[in-house]
């Protein structure tokens, strides 16, 4: 390592060093809130979680029950008295799977699922200034009487890093979803399109081509290259070759099924075409100053014709966004 590298990462050491000493290790206070075997769920209503005044984050969600439709409930986060919560994920999407994927155990320390159905877990850092409430709605396909365990937990005066960085304390965790969306080969689609400073946090993708020709080709939708268009610029700065290895994959996910701290595929039927993936981006960071906008595509071109004869293909796709 050269002098100049050498300064810079001691400087940056040095920064962190420095926002880690101004913690007030005496307003560190956890909280917590734990259901077992409650039918809370039950006609349909939306039942609270966790409500908790003050100020920090969220640092832990774990759920449990078993019913049909179970990936279909509905997860919200409402920070500081929004009446609208910034987070509303699905239970299956919200932790990295599509398509009802069962596919157990697997996990990192982010998040994972370590049994059937249930057992999903995260650790995002949610933050919040002065207040926040976790709720769960069972979908309208799921019947009544099934019991619920849960456990949410979170810090007061907590911090919240990314990439070594202490973030301002304005910022906040913020869902985006593209849901359903039917994209034509070669169209370009919009995962998000922020108007502020932020971090990209974390992606997850469910999707499946929609022809079905017994050929090779029909899941060559995956050729896709992921494109970020930060603080406005009208050139993309090109996240990947392709899809698949977006998420770390290679050669249309030909060894199966994976799980680790920056990516994983959750999902993979290679007779429907489909798939579903995650990946993180706290130690592989993606800042703004401006805006981002952050797209995928219907396959791709090479030398302007369609490569390997993409088919249509269905998206639904979590954007997770740090914003300040």
């Amino acid at each position: 390592m050269n002098k100049i590298a050498s300064f810079i990462v001691l400087s940056l050491l040095c920064q962190v060093a420095l926002a880690d000493s101004q913690i007030d290790l005496s307003k560190l206070k956890t909280f917590c809130s734990i259901g077992k075997q409650l039918s809370v769920l039950n006609g349909y209503k939306e039942a609270e979680l966790l409500h908790h005044d003050g100020t920090g984050c969220l640092t832990h969600m774990w759920f449990g029950g078993d019913w049909p439709g179970y990936n279909k409930t509905v997860l919200r986060v409402y920070v500081d008295g929004e009446p609208r919560p910034s987070i509303e994920m699905e239970m299956g999407l919200g932790h990295g799977v599509g398509f009802d994927d069962t596919n157990a155990p697997w996990g990192s320390e982010k998040m994972g699922n370590t049994g059937y159905p249930s057992g999903v877990y995260n650790t995002f850092k949610i933050p919040f200034g002065n207040g926040i409430r976790v709720t769960a709605q069972r979908s309208k396909e799921s019947p009544d009487g099934a019991d619920f365990w849960w456990i949410v937990r979170g810090a007061e005066n907590l911090p919240v890093t990314y990439a070594g960085v202490r973030l301002p304390e304005s910022a906040r965790l913020k869902l985006y979803k593209l849901e359903n969306h039917v994209a034509q080969p070669l169209e370009e689609f919009a995962l998000c399109d922020v108007k502020s400073a932020g971090a990209l946090y974390q992606v997850t993708i469910a999707g499946q081509g929609l022809r079905d020709s017994g050929d090779w080709t029909d899941i060559s939708f995956l050729e896709a290259i992921m494109r970020a268009y930060i603080d406005g610029e009208k050139e993309p700065t090109k996240l990947s070759s392709g899809l698949e290895d977006y998420f770390l994959g290679t050669y249309y996910f030909n060894r199966g099924l994976y799980a680790n701290a920056v990516a994983g595929l959750t999902h993979l039927n290679a007779r429907n075409h489909s798939f579903s993936a995650y990946r993180f981006h706290d130690t592989d960071p993606i800042f703004f100053q401006k805006g981002l906008r952050l797209t995928c595509r219907c396959g791709e071109e090479l030398n302007g014709k369609l490569l390997n004869n993409a088919p249509p293909a269905r998206f639904t796709t979590y954007a997770w966004i740090y914003q300040w």
